[in-house]
């Protein structure tokens, strides 16, 4: 039997921590959601490994370091409401539930999303709200949103997502350009986003946030 609480303690101390991150709600967050459990299982191994799990279908769990810096980034309070886009089995919505008031989770794959409902039921994630839909459509009726994250590479991003951030909400993307990622984090004023710099990270493009290119013979 493999000890996942220290193993998660050990993630936390040589991955996010070093990584600049010591803000004491994303620590505790992370110490007390077991990530083993939010994996296929024959990915239970990897966990904490470091680096993207992989979910299937070109989806994975974004390297803890990776998410940890954009949930920092973020500055999430108790009184922000989350929109999750792509939160696979649950992982990163049970971790911002304990940081944020509310989180409203999207998900496009169904059994993924069942498998979802009940890990998040199970850890008592409940102030989660999952939606089954496409990631790029969002979730506008339980919106505006304080904050949303993207759980995954972005080379394009649909302007739908903007419209159901707050004025005065921030989001945070990995914004994608070949192998090369950048995240940055968009503050909402006056209906137009600005963005800044946060960090280099990468991960894969998530299905509807790829580039369109036009269609040659």
């Amino acid at each position: 039997m493999s000890d996942f609480a220290t193993r998660r303690r050990m993630m936390v101390d040589t991955q996010v921590r070093p990584s600049d991150v010591t803000e004491f709600p994303i620590i505790d967050a992370m110490l007390s959601v077991p990530r083993e459990a939010f994996v296929p299982r024959d990915r239970i191994e990897a966990a904490y490994a470091g680096g993207d799990v992989e979910l299937g279908g070109d989806r994975v769990l974004l390297d803890p370091r990776v998410f940890a810096k954009m949930l920092d980034a973020l500055d999430l309070t108790n009184r922000d409401l989350v929109l999750d886009l792509g939160c696979g089995y649950g992982y990163s919505s049970a971790v911002i539930a304990r940081i944020a008031e509310a989180v409203v989770a999207v998900e496009d794959d169904e059994e993924r999303l069942s498998e979802a409902q009940g890990l998040l039921t199970e850890h008592h994630a409940d102030n989660v709200i999952l939606h089954a839909g496409p990631l790029t459509a969002g979730a506008a009726e339980h919106g505006p949103y304080d904050a949303i994250i993207v759980e995954g590479g972005v080379e394009h991003l649909p302007e739908g997502l903007v419209a159901q951030l707050k004025n005065g909400g921030r989001m945070i993307v990995i914004f994608m350009e070949k192998a090369l990622g950048t995240v940055r984090v968009g503050h909402k004023l006056d209906g137009a986003v600005t963005w800044r710099y946060a960090f280099n990270g990468t991960a894969p493009v998530l299905n509807g946030f790829e580039k369109t290119v036009d269609f040659a013979l």
